[in-house]
């Protein structure tokens, strides 16, 4: 039989991928939390494979698509906790106000006015301030704890900023 090197069949190779698919599926999810991300990975990992996979020397091909697929979605995770830190920080500077109520707890003038502008807020902008300002709380942890998908939680955490700074402002004037 010939190796994938010999053959360089784009038929034997797909066949190989199908063969495997759950599996990849399934550390994939295992890792993403989510089957549309899960889906996303399966299918840019085959694609980059499908071009790359003569460049590896593969013996037993189930631990190394394994191991791939392991460090794809760790890189994966890498970039978007990368990229959340980063967000962060470019958020923070905009929404000083805001921060400056939730660090204050020992004034509770201050914090009843928080908790009160707080609850006119949708749950999920609720939910998402909360782990974010009070438990402090990365957007990462605050996707796994809630369930709701990243570009969700940096929308209700940036919308719930926007519309607590605007209550604020409202209130001095």
């Amino acid at each position: 039989m010939l190796s994938h090197k010999e053959s360089e069949k784009r038929i034997y190779i797909e066949t190989l991928f199908l063969r495997y698919l759950s599996l990849v599926y399934g550390v994939c999810l295992k890792y993403l939390k989510d089957s549309d991300r899960a889906g996303s990975a399966v299918l840019q990992l085959f694609d980059d494979l499908l071009y790359n996979i003569s460049e590896f020397e593969i013996e037993l091909f189930r631990p190394w698509i394994y191991n791939v697929v392991k460090n794809h979605c760790f890189q994966i995770l890498r970039n978007e906790e990368h990229y959340v830190v980063t967000d962060l920080d470019d958020d923070a500077q905009d929404f000083e106000d805001v921060m400056h109520l939730f660090e204050k707890k020992e004034n509770n003038g201050q914090t009843a006015m928080l908790a009160e502008y707080l609850n006119k807020l949708p749950e999920r902008q609720q939910v998402s301030l909360t782990y974010f300002f009070t438990d402090e709380l990365s957007y990462a942890e605050i996707v796994n704890k809630t369930g709701y998908t990243l570009k969700n939680v940096k929308s209700y955490i940036r919308n719930g900023k926007r519309q607590l700074k605007t209550c604020i402002e409202n209130n001095n004037q």
